[in-house]
């Protein structure tokens, strides 16, 4: 039986030139049978990898050989099957998007704060606890006494924090996000605008609900992944969420038992903003899914990382 785990990692370094590194690294991966997607941008690289354990570590060998990256940390898990169709490795101007000039985890970022520790912390009366997250994964789960921004996207949490500003100077902050990534831009920028006291949660949600009992836990819900397992639970169990794959809102247990949900088509989020064409277009696709799935085939043509920014 294969040995299959999915890693994740980031590394915010310079790299002078991304687009050269591409196609080797797109080459080694591929070499390797590895599924899941990669980002390279001028301040680093971000990815999520998946396949068998031996390859997965080759692979963590070639990337920790680019410039800068040899203290590359990553995160795996073990899993039954791979959570990705394809392999992708993209060029970008950020490996996530805050769209703030001069905002440089390298220069200055917030307190590292690992799992064990996070509870302590957030139980503080005086702590300011801020979900850096999106409006639909907030919606699935999160933190006790946590703040939604309510934001569309990442690129919106500045605008959020701004207007806060003054509520959050000489507080103390906790901030977390799913994997840990975006809190490094999050508390680089707050630190940039002169507030100093700000904590994240290192390894963000994933860690804390693969590190912490259930019973010691003060997540309430599941995680949203960006993967087709849509969300998990504690335990990184996969969850009850699934993808409506006409808007790639995801959808619980209980949505799917609306009137409005049709498989493929639509949901309670979409019904109301697609047209009959749209809407006959989904049809015919979900009914070659269903094909697929018969024949013991995969389906290539749902994308998971609608919302991922």
């Amino acid at each position: 039986m294969i040995n299959l785990v999915l890693v994740s990692f980031y590394k915010f370094t310079h790299f002078k030139d991304p687009a050269g590194l591409r196609e080797p690294l797109l080459t080694q991966l591929s070499n390797n049978n590895l599924k899941g997607t990669i980002l390279l941008a001028p301040e680093g690289i971000n990815g999520t990898l998946a396949g068998p354990r031996e390859s997965i570590h080759d692979a963590l060998q070639f990337i920790r050989a680019l410039p800068n990256c040899v203290q590359l940390e990553h995160t795996e898990i073990q899993i039954k099957t791979i959570p990705f169709y394809r392999l992708k490795v993209r060029l970008k101007r950020e490996i996530v998007a805050i769209k703030v000039p001069k905002v440089d985890p390298l220069a200055r970022v917030g307190t590292y704060v690992e799992p064990k520790d996070w509870n302590n912390l957030i139980d503080t009366q005086e702590t300011i606890v801020i979900d850096t997250r999106n409006t639909f994964e907030v919606k699935i789960g999160t933190f006790e006494k946590a703040i939604n921004p309510k934001t569309e996207r990442f690129s919106d949490l500045p605008q959020w924090l701004e207007r806060n500003h003054a509520k959050l100077e000489n507080k103390k902050v906790a901030m977390f996000c799913t994997g840990g990534i975006r809190c490094e831009k999050a508390t680089s920028y707050l630190k940039q605008r002169g507030i100093d006291d700000v904590y994240h949660l290192k390894g963000g949600v994933l860690q804390y609900l693969r590190d912490i009992s259930p019973a010691d836990s003060r997540w309430r819900g599941e995680c949203f992944v960006f993967d087709y397992r849509v969300s998990v639970q504690h335990g990184l169990k996969i969850g009850n969420y699934e993808l409506c794959h006409a808007c790639r809102w995801p959808v619980s247990a209980a949505d799917r038992l609306s009137s409005n949900f049709v498989a493929g088509v639509s949901c309670d989020h979409c019904v109301n903003k697609r047209t009959n064409e749209q809407r006959a277009r989904y049809a015919a696709r979900q009914e070659q899914v269903e094909l697929a799935t018969q024949k013991g085939e995969l389906h290539i043509g749902v994308n998971y990382e609608t919302f991922k920014g």
